[in-house]
């Protein structure tokens, strides 16, 4: 084992970060953001990979999506809050667009798409239940993305059914959450159940466990060095660890 120590800031950074307006973004130094399928459309590095890998997995999938909106800065949110409150009024933005500050868009690892057309709505993109967009859906989570706001799962979520909305949350946990037909809400609750050193969830081939933060100061965590592994903050009280080589049935 490898021991260290996560600094406070750390609960608020990495894949699985639960940002919702109980849960606001901690703005951090700007994210390694690069431009998906060569738009003005940005995400964070490794979110715009695993996205360009599951669209040539589906065939080419960029000819017939395209991406509407990724990573946005507190402005940006604000002015699309702004915008949808005096066009549309107070219900539908708090059901469709987060109150700045409280959306994943601010971390760079979400984005809309929407299927190709002439005319693209930017708040709600076309994003159907079938064909090259359903291809999509029954791949995503190979590749470690969500549908963050599914529907029946408002009440979880706190925002409305969001068929275009996708987050990248990598692997293992992106398959976990399709296979129980999890949020991430449920999934970051499901973890709490196995903290570190008191036994482990073994699900698709990965030992998972949950570090609570410490109440002040540094966190100290051991690291395995005898499998690879992934860890990361929750952006509410602690860490989440993945490890692989850990499951003996």
């Amino acid at each position: 084992m490898t021991s260290m120590l996560l600094l406070p800031e750390s609960v608020h950074q990495g894949d699985l970060i639960l940002v919702s307006a109980r849960h606001p973004y901690h703005p951090l130094p700007p994210q390694d953001l690069v431009p998906v399928a060569g738009t003005e459309v940005l995400l964070e590095r490794r979110a715009a990979q695993a996205l360009d890998d599951l669209m040539a997995a589906i065939g080419g999938g960029w000819s017939a999506i395209v991406p509407v909106s990724g990573w946005r800065s507190q402005q940006e949110q604000q002015q699309i809050w702004d915008d949808s409150l005096a066009e549309n009024g107070l219900a539908f933005t708090q059901t469709y667009v987060a109150q700045p500050g409280c959306s994943e868009h601010q971390t760079g690892l979400a984005i809309d798409l929407g299927l190709r057309s002439d005319q693209v709505d930017f708040l709600r993109p076309d994003f159907p239940y079938q064909g090259i967009c359903q291809d999509f859906r029954r791949e995503m989570a190979k590749f470690g993305l969500i549908q963050r706001y599914p529907a029946g799962k408002e009440a979880v979520t706190g925002i409305g059914h969001e068929p275009w909305h996708f987050r990248y949350v990598g692997t293992p946990h992106a398959a976990i959450m399709a296979e129980k037909d999890w949020t991430l809400e449920e999934y970051i609750a499901w973890l709490r159940s196995f903290p570190c050193g008191n036994g482990r969830a073994c699900e698709q081939e990965a030992a998972l466990s949950f570090l609570p933060a410490a109440a002040q100061g540094p966190t100290p965590v051991d690291l395995p060095k005898d499998c690879s592994y992934s860890l990361s903050g929750n952006n509410v009280d602690g860490f989440v660890l993945a490890e692989w080589g850990r499951c003996h049935g």
